[in-house]
């Protein structure tokens, strides 16, 4: 079992759902993923570019990160493997959610160290199964 899943099973037995990071540039999408997401019963941060988004992942533990690829300050790619090289948080999982479709742009996020990809738009019971499916819970 993965250090997240077991983090994320921790957290339910102790009545604290998942804790889930979204970063993205866009107002309008963290709103789509908040609303989804605490819907659906998981807790939900939000951070800016992939420098806030490192940043909140250093200063408390999430179970999984929802990230953007085109960011100011630090895009998606960058802020994935910048975690992937930190010992401290580089087991918590990361779902790449872009505009960009081709088969080279999933390719590139999975070799930063993304462990799932998805186009935009997404559909929200989409998002909901992927997140359960990641960090191991039951719908």
């Amino acid at each position: 079992m993965s250090e997240s899943m077991a983090r994320s099973r921790e957290s339910e037995m102790n009545g604290a759902p998942p804790h889930i990071l979204v970063v993205d540039d866009g107002i309008t999408m963290r709103m789509f993923y908040r609303s989804v997401l605490e819907a659906a019963g998981f807790m939900v941060e939000e951070a800016t570019n992939g420098m806030e988004g490192y940043e909140k992942v250093l200063a408390q533990p999430f179970d999984l990160m929802i990230v953007d690829i085109n960011m100011p300050k630090m895009d998606g790619y960058s802020m994935i493997r910048t975690i992937r090289n930190d010992p401290a948080v580089r087991m918590i999982p990361a779902v790449v959610v872009s505009t960009e479709a081709a088969a080279k742009d999933s390719a590139r996020a999975l070799e930063a160290g993304a462990n799932f990809y998805l186009v935009k738009p997404v559909a929200p019971e989409d998002l909901t199964e992927v997140v359960r499916m990641i960090v191991g819970v039951a719908a």
